[in-house]
């Protein structure tokens, strides 16, 4: 039995409160009538919880409602040493792969690979198309790491959880991020299988109040304050456009504003056309809030989307899209996918050589 499976897999029971640790279920017991509302402080699962309103009796999910506060710096520290004790490989690019483009990991060569399930302290991805696995390898003659499946708001995750993972690559090394995701396009110039290089983005979740770096703030990641004026790395982007020319896909190549919402539905008729009032060209469920982690980390991002269904801008059209189909896409792109992101992976290699 892993030194670990007591912190994965193990129950521990404080004033009155069950927690299920990898099961991410607080069960707390009725006092007086009513849900009690008191919580432990402490960590559990790498998380520390805070209640802040009682929820009345009555259905199965009567649960106080928490707020996040986040993984501590100790934490995150022992992920990333519980993973570089496991593998050789010290990589300086970490790539997170979307919806349906998992099988970029697939071409690692030499892999150590981790299932999120072993790793200690991590969630595990729920959604299909996403394998849910942490491989190390060389993509290109390249050491890497890959994140063969995300986490999500919707699965219940708050936004510090799912964008974790960013700090942990940040403690292991890693310098540069690479960011992925399937996207509906809301630009109506766009077609299924364009590659939309992301320029920016519309942090709507943030509007709301909702950031992964909300709480205490730990200087050993980043400063309290910073801009996000050059998020996506201008440098990059033009670089992905002249690899874009080099292996034929400068005609399926675009370059636009990316905005992420909660889901898991998708988008209304008429959200559809507010984003392009704003200048939304596509539209997601993931990537602004790991990328926000990562350059409050330093690290230098690049991201794009692949885009994998046209958003429904009309009540006249038929909403045909669904995960499914959004993953075949992605499996019908994923060579041309890995070629590209090969040699931007090569080109960052050779930049921090110089």
């Amino acid at each position: 039995m892993s030194k670990f499976s007591g912190l994965q897999n193990g129950v521990a029971a404080t004033n009155g409160v069950h927690h299920i640790t990898n099961g991410h279920h607080h069960q707390h017991h009725a006092m007086n009538g009513h849900t009690g509302a008191q919580v432990p402080h402490g960590a559990r699962n790498g998380t520390e919880y805070r209640s802040v309103e009682s929820v009345a009796v009555g259905g199965p999910f009567n649960m106080p409602r928490t707020e996040h506060v986040g993984y501590t710096y100790d934490i995150l520290k022992e992920i990333a040493n519980h993973l570089l004790e496991r593998t050789e490989l010290r990589p300086k690019v970490g790539i997170i792969c979307g919806s349906g483009l998992g099988t970029l990991a697939d071409q690692l060569t030499d892999v150590d690979s981790f299932d999120y399930e072993t790793i200690p302290h991590f969630p595990v991805s729920t959604v299909a198309g996403h394998v849910g696995r942490l491989v190390f390898g060389f993509l290109a003659g390249i050491p890497v790491v890959c994140m063969q499946g995300r986490f999500h708001h919707y699965e219940g995750y708050p936004l510090a959880k799912c964008s974790m993972p960013v700090r942990v690559m940040h403690l292991i090394g890693c310098t540069h991020l690479i960011a992925t995701n399937a996207a509906g396009g809301a630009n109506s110039q766009y077609r299924v299988g364009d590659i939309m290089l992301i320029r920016d983005h519309i942090n709507l979740m943030g509007f709301a109040g909702n950031n992964p770096l909300q709480g205490p703030n730990d200087e050993r990641f980043g400063p309290r304050f910073f801009g996000m004026g050059k998020a996506y790395e201008p440098r990059l982007i033009q670089k992905a456009k002249e690899i874009g020319r080099q292996i034929g896909i400068e005609n399926e190549l675009r370059e636009g504003v990316y905005t992420c919402l909660g889901g898991p539905n998708f988008e209304t008729v008429a959200e559809v056309n507010m984003l392009k009032m704003l200048g939304v060209d596509a539209i997601g469920m993931s990537t602004v809030h790991e990328i926000i982690t990562a350059r409050h980390c330093g690290m230098t991002c690049f991201a794009f989307s692949l885009i994998t269904n046209m958003c429904t801008m009309s009540y006249e059209e038929d909403e045909e899209h669904c995960h499914d189909s959004i993953v075949g896409v992605g499996k019908n792109r994923e060579k041309t996918l890995g070629e590209f992101v090969s040699r931007i992976v090569k080109h960052i290699h050779c930049e921090g050589k110089k």
